[in-house]
């Protein structure tokens, strides 16, 4: 039986992972690292509250088997450069490295499509720049997801996401060959992509969109 950590519990893909892993029988602790204590109950479930300011003192806690790695911030919610850059790029550079210090063989995270060191862009430079940090950690199980839009119930109202998908939805069905992974993906698909990623140690790190939902057709 295994020991998960999740970074991320309250987000879109976070809230849709801590149920499939509660539902699933591989996994006997979960552990969620939460700035705010969140409402679910359930034996499985171990809260450890932090503010992530000083990661060090989260080590002793960071031992698992699996970690899944799913926070994410929008310019609308930290406009402050420095603290978007802190949760994008710096959080799970250390959470990253303190995974690796302490065992960790399996480290799941959510990326996005064309993430790119490169990028002119801090969102896609910073997921980049991440994924070159965890590649080079030599995780013996490492899955790097990139998800394109995600569909799923929000609490947060994002008008220009939310127009963006549904015209894809409706040009999903001429979206072929490259363009398969602009395609919208439910939330659902990506949690349980993640999960699989974790049990089945597959011989791949970086899973497109597209790959992503063909795993949970396998």
């Amino acid at each position: 039986m295994k020991t998960a950590l999740v970074f991320g519990s309250s987000g879109l893909v976070g809230q849709q992972l801590v149920q499939q892993l509660i539902q699933n029988n591989s996994y006997q602790k979960i552990k969620l690292f939460v700035r705010k204590k969140p409402n679910i109950q359930n034996p499985k479930i171990e809260i450890i509250e932090t503010k992530f300011d000083n990661l060090e003192i989260l080590s002793p806690e960071i031992k698992a088997d699996d970690c899944f790695f799913c926070i994410g911030t929008t310019k609308k919610n930290s406009p402050d450069k420095t603290e978007y850059q802190k949760v994008e790029l710096d959080l799970p550079k250390k959470i990253a490295n303190l995974s690796k210090q302490n065992d960790i063989q399996t480290f799941i995270f959510i990326s996005s499509g064309y993430a790119n060191s490169k990028s002119s862009g801090d969102y896609l430079k910073f997921k980049g720049l991440v994924e070159e940090e965890l590649i080079s950690l030599k995780f013996n199980n490492l899955g790097i997801l990139r998800p394109s839009f995600l569909v799923g119930n929000r609490k947060e109202k994002r008008i220009g996401e939310k127009i963006g998908i549904t015209i894809f939805k409706i040009l999903s069905p001429l979206m072929v060959g490259p363009l398969k992974r602009m395609k919208p993906i439910y939330v659902k698909t990506v949690a349980s992509a993640m999960i699989k990623i974790a049990q089945l140690e597959l011989r791949q790190t970086i899973f497109e969109s597209d790959e992503i939902v063909k795993l949970n057709e396998n």
